[in-house]
This record gives C-alpha cells, sequence and structure tokens, in this order.
C-alpha cells in the first residue's frame, strides 16, 4: 500500500535541510557539483556556463520561497524517481546552469518558474550528467517518472491509419490508459540526424515527444440534433515539448471542421486558438502522420479500489557468464541455440479460461560519467513458451512460442499478450551470448500466477534417492485431440487427466463437441519406466463425470513414432474393447532427463 523511497546515494534530504538551516548556509550537492562534470560525459563544454541560484521559487508547500521567512530556504531541493524497481529520493541543490544569464536547458515560459529546471537537474543528476538526457528514451523516461510500465507502438509497422478495427481498438485503449491517469506520448521518427527537428508541411516535427493530453469522443453537430444523433469523432489532443509550432491540417485551431461542433463542446474540450503548441486531431490523421505511440499504463495492484486491480509478479536476475554451460546464465536470444536454454528461465500460470497479460523487462541503469563515458544499455527482449502444466525445472528443448518481444538496446522492454488457461515460461535474453548485466522482471496478471524463477535442470538427488529411486526415463506427452467421441444432442464437455505414477495433469474442458482440441501437455520423471503412462477422457455431468475412454502408453525411448492416434479402450484390462472415438497423443521419452 504504501511505497518505501530510499534516498539516493545515501543523502536523506531532512538533514541535510536541517543541517544548512543550522549553519545559515545554502546547500551545495557534493555529488552533483557546479562543474562540468555534471554538464557533460564527452566533448568540451562551451564558454560562459554559470551556475547560478533563481530568487523566486513558486509556491508549493514544502520547497518554496516564503517572503516571510527568508532564512528558512536552504537551497535544497528533492524528487522521486522510479529506478529499478524501487523509489528513490534523489537531493539536489537549487545552481543551475546559464549562459548570458539565461537557462541552458529545460525553462517555462515565466521567468520566475524554475520547477522544471529543478527536476531536470534531479534527473541529470540520476543519469550521471545533463548530456545523458540528450537523445533519450521518452519510454523510459515515462516508467522512471510514473514508476507504470511503458508500451510502444509502432503505427506505421502496424497500419494503423488504414486497418479501421485495429485502430478503434488502440484509440480505446488509450481512452482507458488516459482516464486512469496514465502518460501517453507521440512521435515522428527521425531516420537521421538531419531528421532531427525538421519541420513539416502540415506544421509537424520529427524528432520530437508529443505529449498527448487528452483523450476523447467529440460529439458533432448542434442542440438537441447533435444529441440524438450521436454521432461521435475519435480525437486526440497533442502539445509541442517547445510550446510553439502547431499542426494546421484538420481541426487546427482556426480550421473551419471546428463549425461542426457546438460552442458548449468547444467550451468542454478546452479549444483556444493561439500558438502555445496544443492543438487537436482526429486520431486517424494521428495513425496518418505520427509513426510511433507510446503509453505509460499505471497499473493498479491495490486491493482496496474500486478500479481494476492487477496481480504483480516482480523478481529480480542477472545474465552471468560462466564456463560451465550448466551454470552459465547469459545465452544469448534463440538465434544461439545451443547456448539459448542457458538463460535464466521464470515460469507463470495462467489461471483464467483466456488472460491479458503484461510482461514488463527492465536492465539495471548504467550511469554517464566523464571517466567511464555514456552508459550505452545492451539489446534485450524475451520469448515465452507455452509447456507442460505440471513443469518443475529448466526447458531444455524448444517448445511451443507464445509470444516475443522485440529485441531493442532501451533500458525496458514490454509487452502486451492474451494467452490461454496452461502453463508458461520467460526466457529473457540479451541479443548476443555473453554479455551480463542485471534485471528486473514484471508480470502482471488478473489473477496471480505464481510466478517463479526455475533453477533446477532435473529432480534433484537426495539422502532417500537410493531408497525410493530416481528417475531413469523422462517422457513429455502431449494430447493434442480427440474425434468421434459418444455424443449427445449438445455433445460431449470432456477433459483429459494424463497419469503416470501417482502424478496426475487435468486438461481445461472443452464444452459440447465431439472432437475436442485439448492441447495439454505433462511431463513426468519415472522410476518405472516398465508401468504405461495412462491417457483417460471423461465428460463431465452434473452429478457423476462419465469415462469416454482410455488408452495406454508405453513411451519408452525407442517408441520413435512421436504422434498416435489411438483407439479409446474400456479400463477392464483383462478384456479390452473399443469404445467410440479416438485420441491423438505426441509423445517424447528420453534416458537424458535434460532432454526435455
Amino acid at each position: 500500500m504504501f511505497s518505501c523511497v530510499k534516498p539516493y546515494e545515501e543523502q536523506n534530504y531532512s538533514a541535510l535541510k536541517r543541517a544548512c538551516r543550522r549553519r545559515k548556509v545554502l546547500f551545495e550537492d557534493p555529488n552533483f557539483p557546479a562543474t562540468d562534470d555534471s554538464l557533460y560525459y564527452k566533448g568540451t563544454p562551451g564558454p560562459g556556463v554559470r551556475w547560478k541560484r533563481p530568487k523566486v521559487i513558486p509556491d508549493w508547500k514544502e520547497q518554496e520561497w516564503d517572503p516571510e521567512k527568508p532564512d528558512a530556504y536552504a537551497g535544497i531541493f528533492h524528487f522521486h524517481f522510479w529506478r529499478f524497481g524501487e523509489w528513490v529520493d534523489v537531493v539536489i541543490d537549487d545552481r543551475l546552469p546559464t549562459v548570458n544569464n539565461q537557462l541552458i536547458y529545460c525553462h517555462s515560459n515565466s521567468p520566475n518558474e524554475f520547477w522544471c529546471a529543478l527536476v531536470e537537474k534531479a534527473y541529470a543528476k540520476l543519469a550521471g550528467c545533463y548530456q545523458a538526457l540528450d537523445g533519450g528514451n521518452t519510454a523510459d523516461a515515462l516508467v522512471d517518472f510514473t514508476g507504470g510500465v511503458s508500451e510502444p507502438i509502432d503505427l506505421a509497422e502496424g497500419d494503423f491509419a488504414n486497418d479501421e478495427a485495429k485502430r478503434n481498438a488502440l484509440f480505446e485503449r488509450m481512452l482507458k490508459v488516459h482516464s486512469r491517469g496514465g502518460l501517453i506520448s507521440a512521435s515522428i521518427k527521425a531516420v537521421t540526424a538531419a531528421d532531427m527537428e525538421v519541420r513539416l508541411a502540415c506544421g509537424l516535427v520529427k524528432g520530437h515527444a508529443y505529449a498527448i493530453t487528452d483523450v476523447r469522443k467529440v460529439r458533432l453537430g448542434h442542440g438537441l440534433l447533435a444529441f440524438f444523433k450521436s454521432e461521435k469523432l475519435d480525437m486526440i489532443r497533442l502539445r509541442n515539448p517547445w510550446g510553439e509550432r502547431e499542426w494546421n491540417g484538420p481541426w487546427s485551431d482556426t480550421s473551419e471542421e471546428w463549425r461542426k461542433v457546438s460552442k458548449s463542446e468547444r467550451e468542454k474540450m478546452g479549444v483556444t486558438v493561439q500558438d502555445d503548441g496544443e492543438f487537436w486531431m482526429t486520431f486517424q490523421d494521428v495513425c496518418q502522420y505520427f509513426t510511433d505511440i507510446i503509453k505509460c499504463r499505471l497499473l493498479n495492484t491495490s486491493y482496496l479500489s474500486i478500479h481494476k486491480t492487477w496481480e504483480e509478479a516482480r523478481l529480480r536476475g542477472a545474465w552471468t557468464r560462466h564456463e560451465d554451460p550448466w551454470q552459465n546464465r547469459s545465452g544469448g536470444c534463440i538465434n544461439h541455440k545451443d547456448t539459448f536454454f542457458q538463460n535464466p528461465q521464470y515460469i507463470f500460470d495462467v489461471k483464467k479460461a483466456e488472460d491479458e497479460v503484461l510482461i514488463s523487462i527492465q536492465q539495471r541503469p548504467k550511469q554517464s560519467t566523464r571517466r567511464d563515458g555514456k552508459g550505452e544499455n545492451l539489446a534485450i527482449g524475451f520469448d515465452i513458451y507455452k509447456v507442460e502444466e505440471n513443469r518443475q525445472y529448466r526447458m531444455h528443448s524448444l517448445q511451443h512460442r507464445a509470444a516475443s518481444s522485440i529485441y531493442i538496446n532501451s533500458r525496458s522492454v514490454f509487452l502486451r499478450t492474451d494467452q490461454r488457461a496452461g502453463r508458461y515460461v520467460i526466457i529473457p535474453t540479451t541479443f548476443e551470448p555473453g554479455h551480463t548485466g542485471e534485471f528486473l522482471l514484471r508480470v502482471f496478471t488478473d489473477v496471480p500466477s505464481s510466478c517463479r524463477e526455475l533453477c533446477l535442470d532435473e529432480p534433484p538427488r537426495s539422502c532417500w534417492s537410493s531408497l525410493c529411486g530416481y528417475p531413469q526415463l523422462v517422457t513429455q506427452v502431449h494430447v493434442l485431440g480427440a474425434a468421434g467421441l459418444k455424443d449427445s444432442p449438445t455433445g460431449a464437455n470432456s477433459y483429459v487427466i494424463i497419469k503416470c505414477e501417482g502424478h496426475k495433469v487435468h486438461s481445461a474442458m472443452q464444452k459440447g463437441t465431439s472432437t475436442p482440441e485439448y492441447d495439454v501437455k505433462g511431463i513426468f520423471y519415472r522410476k518405472k519406466p516398465g508401468q504405461p503412462i495412462t491417457v483417460q477422457i471423461w465428460n463431465h455431468r452434473v452429478l457423476k463425470d462419465e469415462f469416454l475412454g482410455q488408452v495406454q502408453l508405453k513411451a519408452d525411448p525407442d517408441d520413435l513414432q512421436a504422434l498416435h492416434t489411438l483407439h479409446l479402450r474400456d479400463r477392464d484390462r483383462r478384456q479390452p474393447s473399443d469404445l467410440p472415438g479416438t485420441i491423438a497423443v505426441r509423445i517424447l521419452s528420453s534416458a537424458t532427463l535434460t532432454a526435455v
């Protein structure tokens, strides 16, 4: 419920402020001094940089200039940022870099307003220096400021301008994100350095991260006719970070289109005719002219909320190098098949029939300093595999890939995916093998996912192994489906049970069909290879479930026919009789326990 904020670099704001007041001096931050080291990590600074303290601070509770108590001001500020899984409290002094008595970097239109320059300084301290903020990643910045998860969307690649269904679905998601306090930005990709800051004929500028300040369905028409006709247009309000240079196309500030909207609707939208950098566009035009959108979702994990609550699993991990392949955890992406499964692996369950799953992986940020240079990110990403319902040990061979993220040298990589009930394994990787670093994995689901790391490659040996036995075979049983089941007017409501040496795996129920597709897997470490594996099909009934038939599988490593289509039989072993229907089963067995 309450976030624990950690002092950054062990600097305690309250203690430092009290010390300055006691000594009647203004705070000077020794960890981020007013020198070139705080400005640049490379190159030579321009002439005339002077660090100045502002003499007017906006009235804002704790951090204000009180004209009645000038001695209380200590020249110290602090800001919270979300960094690698925790909130950190960053302390700064109020010395800001200027040239010719003007702030060099971020500033407000009002000469007496300094909050944005102070926030920028705190963020620069976190990054290592001001230069490290140049050309930064918008998605990463949104996460740093909110603790949410950023989802980048490539509008051009997704062809949202021409695909109405996809565009409508995206608008609804953006409407939901905006209504719940999330942040959204849009940009036009600058392919080359020369493209940066290029102004297009439509008034938009390449390379700028436009803030989306409103998302709404705008009612067209006037009076009662507009109410009953109920014609609405999907509209987005954007703001240029420079505070000027606006869109000049349809629905721009002075365009004729605004005559289609009533005066009361325009007032509700806050439409103004000023070159203040803020303007409206239809969402179709946004998808036509912009190339990228980033949604930063603030995911509610509080149980004391009337809004949707997400279940979050948060795990820290690392890519580490080791000469022993069984201990190496830096195998690179799937392109490197020999080492891919050496990466860290995490298992989670989707417990609903279908669920939206949000997954974010963030690598530990690297500071930029004059000594070490720019802190470059590794290219990272992850794959998700649907595995056996009862898997407890690490994967060693390819299974069905359920989803994949992009690979990018961003600090955070995010994926939103819809998955059916079952068990899944996430494999986060660097793009190339041998690269090392720490990462934070966050998995959000509607119900708890029991997400955890898979550490063991096979069942562990213990003092009981000599008495109780140790597995001699590993067998994966994949039941694909059935056909021709005993029918009823509404079809069978069937499910599968896979049994092996006292262990069971249940499938989800397939309703109202005599040709169900189960797609369920079980993995078994077998101490008694001579004992067959039994696969049973049952029909769900109100009072008592009905047995529809079974097959028994020898499943030894010599059985090279991987896919079997078998007739269902009765449970009477002395006099087996065929029952209606067949079942399709794929089997993989090996005497090497790390083969699957």
